[in-house]
């Protein structure tokens, strides 16, 4: 497994090990064993997936209090520009971003620990992204940051397309004015 350097220690990037033959490739997408071995101990709980065209932005998004999720994320299909936001306070690293591609072809994945905002850009049209979290969704326990906050500034990919939001994304607060209770654990 090749473990990447992030600029926030708490997420882990990795892509497991691929076994490639003249009919193609196996690859494991979630071993318990292996993951514990490079700090990955979470259970979880359950399995989403979504598909999307060219130049959405889902994000930033979280879940607060008793259902706050880490999240497992990789691309099925296509590719993605995917960041973490750390938004715990009291942390040296609040306020800012991990970014990188995920996609079919790399077969890079992350973990986005509990206290982070999570979006990505779909970089190809038909992507399907992939993720595992470790508590179950609720609806009442939604947050979400501004995918363009100045304060976190971060460096979307360029692009020749259009950012294409969902109405709930488009009117996200920025991380000064997001409530969220989150607090950095040392």
């Amino acid at each position: 497994m090749d473990i990447f350097q992030t600029t926030i220690p708490d997420v882990i990037h990795f892509k497991p090990r691929v076994f490639s033959d003249n009919r193609g490739s196996f690859f494991e997408s979630y071993n318990l064993n292996a993951l514990t071995n490079i700090g990955i101990s979470n259970v979880f709980v359950q399995d989403n997936q979504s598909q999307s065209s060219k130049g959405v932005l889902r994000g930033l998004h979280f879940q607060m209090g008793e259902y706050a999720q880490a999240k497992l994320v990789r691309v099925v299909k296509g590719s993605v520009y995917d960041v973490a936001v750390d938004i715990r306070e009291g942390s040296p690293t609040y306020g800012t971003y991990y970014g990188a591609i995920l996609s079919e072809e790399n077969g890079h994945q992350m973990l986005v620990p509990r206290g982070f905002a999570h979006g990505f850009v779909v970089l190809e049209d038909n992507t399907i992204f992939a993720y595992k979290c470790d508590n179950f969704y609720h609806k009442e326990s939604e947050g979400g940051i501004m995918w363009n906050d100045p304060s976190i500034n971060i460096s979307w990919p360029e692009t020749n397309f259009e950012i294409l939001l969902s109405d709930k994304d488009a009117v996200l607060p920025a991380l000064s004015n997001c409530q969220h209770g989150f607090k950095y654990k040392g």
